[in-house]
């Protein structure tokens, strides 16, 4: 990886750069919630992606309870990385996806690393993420940054404390 990560909330000047990368560098089910459409990229996907990227604009005390950050590079786009409000006060819950170029260079780890800042910064106290035993991928990152993980299954629970010592990288 060249250039320092860096990230920015999603909004309007940078929502098409981030449509870009997906369609180029990412399947629909791996950057949005699922919808009823034709499969593949299609105009209702495109259009689905910009509305629920556009939900959380208003930021974690919006309605979504969610702040998006676009993954930057270089001021180039590559992905995205979110957290969500939980039910548990202090708590809030990741999830990224980076597109195919970008990943496995340390992109991921970097902007989890500066979404734990911004986490702390919001008050926040736990980092909590959701994935599977075969993204690994997704591991990978969340314990290079600390996480502890409970496996349940295929169900992978990862938690982050940001009250503790950072781990040395």
């Amino acid at each position: 990886m060249t250039g320092a990560v860096r990230l920015e909330p999603v909004e309007e000047r940078n929502l098409e750069s981030l449509l870009s990368v997906a369609v180029a560098e990412a399947e629909p089910d791996n950057v949005m919630p699922p919808v009823d459409a034709p499969a593949g990229w299609s105009h209702a996907r495109r259009e689905a992606f910009r509305d629920y990227y556009r939900s959380g604009f208003p930021g974690l005390d919006g309605p979504a309870r969610t702040a998006m950050y676009a993954v930057l590079v270089s001021g180039e786009v590559l992905g995205m990385i979110r957290m969500t409000r939980r039910a548990e006060p202090g708590t809030v819950e990741t999830g990224m996806w980076l597109g195919r170029s970008a990943q496995g260079q340390g992109v991921g780890a970097a902007a989890l690393r500066e979404l734990l800042n911004l986490a702390a910064a919001a008050g926040m106290h736990t980092v909590v993420a959701e994935t599977t035993r075969d993204n690994a991928g997704a591991i990978s990152v969340l314990r290079r940054c600390g996480a502890k993980m409970i496996e349940d299954g295929d169900a992978v629970h990862a938690e982050i404390s940001l009250d503790a010592t950072p781990p040395i990288l």
